[in-house]
C-alpha cells in the first residue's frame, strides 16, 4: 500500500522518476569501479566509469564530471543516472564519478551537502590515479542533485559546510536554489520540509544550504537548465541565480526549456547536450 508522503511525492513526479531503471549495458570499452567509499557512512559510495580508450598515464589526461542524482533530498539512487547522465559524458571521453549520499531518512539538512563536498574533493584527491586533469573537472546533477551541483560549485569556507571543493565549471539541471522558498507558502514542497524539519534556525538553516547565499565574484562558469513550465522547481529558481551570478560578474548561462516539466524526453537531452558540450567546450574543460 502506498503511504500518504509516497503519495505526495508521485503526484510531484518525484517518486515515479526516481524508480531505477534497468541497468542499461554500458558500451565496449567502458569500465567501471562500483561503490567506492568516499566518506564514513554507510551511503557514501561512488561510482567511477572509465570511457573507452582510458589511459592510466600520459597525456592528454581525461576530462572529469562528478554526477549528483536528483529525489528532492528523500529519494533516488546513482543507479538511476547511468542512462541520461553518465553515458553521454563518457561518450565525450570524461572520467565519470556518479555519487551516492544520505538522504533525509539516514541524515536531514545539511548532510547531503556535506557528503558532495567530500565526493567532490575525493575526485581530485584521486585525479592523478585516474589520469583526469584536475583543472577539467565539472559538476553536474538535476532536482535536488541540481542544487547540490551548484553547491560543489559555491559553497564558501565561511559556510562551514567542509572543504570547499575546486570545480571548473557547474551543468544544473533545474535546481533548488532558494530552499526556504520551498519551507512555506506557495512554493512549499513536502521533500524540502522532510529535509529541512522543523527545528530553531530552521531559516537559518535553509539559508545555509542554499546556492543564492554563495554567489559573489570569482566562482566557476554555471549553465543552468530549466523548463519554463516547470511544476515542481518553479523556474525563476534558475532565472533567478543566472541572474545574480552575472549581476557578480561571473560566467553564468541559463538555457531555457519553453514549455519543459520537471525532466525532459529524450530527445529533448539529446539537443541540450549538444548545448551543454558546446558551453564546456568554450571553457576549456573539453579540449
Amino acid at each position: 500500500m502506498r503511504t500518504a508522503v509516497a503519495s505526495i511525492w508521485l503526484s510531484l513526479g518525484i517518486l515515479a522518476a526516481q524508480q531505477p531503471p534497468a541497468t542499461p549495458a554500458l558500451p565496449a570499452g567502458v569500465t567501471v569501479e562500483q561503490n567506492i567509499a568516499y566518506a564514513e557512512f554507510p551511503e557514501t559510495k561512488l561510482d567511477v566509469f572509465k570511457p573507452a580508450g582510458w589511459r592510466a598515464s600520459g597525456k592528454p589526461k581525461h576530462p572529469g564530471i562528478l554526477v549528483i542524482h536528483g529525489g528532492g533530498w528523500t529519494g533516488g539512487v546513482k543507479e538511476s543516472r547511468v542512462q541520461a547522465w553518465v553515458l553521454p559524458y563518457l561518450e565525450k571521453g570524461f572520467v565519470v564519478v556518479n555519487v551516492e549520499y544520505r538522504l533525509a531518512k539516514a541524515a536531514t539538512a545539511p548532510a547531503a551537502v556535506e557528503d558532495v563536498l567530500k565526493a567532490a574533493n575525493w575526485f581530485t584527491k584521486n585525479a592523478k590515479r585516474l589520469n583526469v586533469d584536475r583543472k577539467r573537472i565539472a559538476v553536474t546533477g538535476d532536482s535536488a542533485g541540481g542544487h547540490l551541483s551548484l553547491m560543489v560549485g559555491l559553497t564558501s569556507k565561511q559556510a562551514k559546510l567542509g572543504k570547499p571543493a575546486k570545480v571548473a565549471a557547474v551543468v544544473n539541471f533545474y535546481g533548488i536554489t532558494d530552499v526556504g522558498d520551498q519551507l512555506q507558502g506557495p512554493n512549499m514542497r513536502q521533500y524540502a520540509v522532510t529535509w529541512v524539519p522543523e527545528q530553531d534556525g530552521r531559516f537559518t538553516l535553509a539559508d545555509r544550504v542554499s546556492p543564492k547565499t554563495y554567489v559573489r565574484r570569482g566562482l566557476p562558469p554555471v549553465l543552468t537548465i530549466h523548463g519554463d513550465q516547470d511544476p515542481t522547481v518553479p523556474y525563476e529558481h534558475g532565472a533567478k541565480i543566472t541572474k545574480a551570478l552575472r549581476d557578480a560578474g561571473n560566467d553564468a548561462e541559463m538555457i531555457t526549456i519553453p514549455g519543459g516539466k520537471h525532466g525532459f524526453p529524450p530527445d529533448k537531452m539529446k539537443e541540450i547536450y549538444v548545448q551543454i558540450f558546446e558551453f564546456l567546450s568554450r571553457r576549456g574543460v573539453i579540449q
